[in-house]
């Protein structure tokens, strides 16, 4: 059993790779971002796992579902993404005449990595019969080809909005394909692509952790594997995470996703503990060594860059128009099934 260190609690400020800024510098780049913004007609949208001097300057925190939702009606001349790139491309998608700013251009996924579009469209050609179902976290030149775009927040009930005459092909995240294969017994087939922070989750360090703290109600991303998952009270998105947090009486939560959402669970919860999962790291770390889970790719982006952005109103996100009409039908088919009214 991994013997678990004292700072895994309610502490993910000390696991952090950047220095946290003084107050008085984050405060005076807020006010610069604050004033780019209203010049500009501006809104900044961030994910859950953005540092959080960017989550409290954004004008909306959350998972890719209500980011999405967002971009789709937001009135802003320009968008500022504070994400990753498959995101920002998403609202560019969807405000194809709008400006659509990214604070760091190297800001990727390795989902979207494991699914380039050729190789899809070469799967693709070998059944015609194929529904393809993709998780928000890939290209636009695989949404381009899909039927039907998903979120972990509503992936189970666009499978289920699925025609039920066809073979259901999902990606490219197998670990939350699997988990909604158990959720709707639906077959799929599945791209074999996963999420490098969340595969990181190990049911040994878990069961430790549930063992230190057994009053703890622990919630858990689908994109972490089954081993992890079956250890869990909820199986969720990260908003959903935050819904179930903020309702359960429980006083004391193991949360299994990015570092970056105990921010928000902090703010939204005061009164509540909530204790980052550790992972280890076999090829860079001893085996009795212990962190919380960051993707290199969120935290690329920094207040610092997000303020550059918005004063040189670039990296830009651009795409083929063409390719934007494409992918844009996938996108407004998953918001339509989103929007239904749920079954009493």
């Amino acid at each position: 059993m991994i013997d678990l260190a004292d700072n895994v609690v309610a502490g993910v400020d000390r696991f952090r790779t950047r220095p946290v800024l003084p107050k008085a510098q984050r405060d005076a780049l807020g006010e610069d971002i604050l004033e780019l913004k209203h010049r500009l007609h501006a809104v900044i949208l961030a994910h859950n796992y953005q540092v959080p001097e960017i989550q409290d300057v954004a004008d909306y925190v959350g998972d890719s579902l209500g980011l999405s939702q967002q971009a789709a009606r937001t009135p802003a001349e320009v968008i500022v993404f504070c994400g990753v790139h498959f995101m920002a491309e998403t609202a560019k998608i969807l405000n194809p005449d709008k400006l659509v700013l990214l604070p760091d251009r190297e800001a990727g996924c390795s989902l979207e990595e494991s699914c380039p579009a050729e190789q899809l469209a070469a799967l693709q050609a070998t059944n015609p019969r194929f529904f393809t179902i993709a998780y928000i976290n890939c290209s636009a030149a695989v949404k381009a080809l899909s039927d039907v775009i998903c979120t972990s927040g509503n992936a189970e009930r666009i499978v289920q909005a699925a025609p039920a005459d066809r073979d259901l092909l999902f990606v490219p995240d197998e670990n939350l394909g699997q988990w909604v294969i158990e959720r709707t017994g639906r077959p799929m087939t599945l791209w074999k692509g996963n999420c490098y922070a969340h595969v990181e989750f190990r049911r040994d360090v878990l069961e430790a952790l549930r063992s230190r703290f057994p009053d703890a109600k622990v919630v858990v991303h689908p994109e972490s594997l089954r081993e992890v998952r079956d250890l869990a009270d909820e199986v969720c998105s990260t908003e959903r995470m935050i819904t179930y947090c903020r309702s359960s009486p429980a006083r004391r939560f193991i949360v299994v996703t990015e570092s970056g959402i105990i921010h928000r669970m902090q703010k939204e919860c005061p009164d509540k503990e909530f204790i980052c999962t550790p992972v280890f790291d076999v090829m860079r770390m001893p085996s009795d060594a212990c962190r919380c889970s960051e993707c290199k790719y969120m935290k690329l982006n920094t207040i610092e860059k997000l303020r550059d952005c918005l004063r040189h109103r670039r990296p830009s996100v651009e795409l083929d128009p063409a390719l934007m009409v494409r992918a844009r039908r996938p996108i407004e088919r998953m918001l339509e099934i989103s929007s239904r009214p749920t079954a009493s």
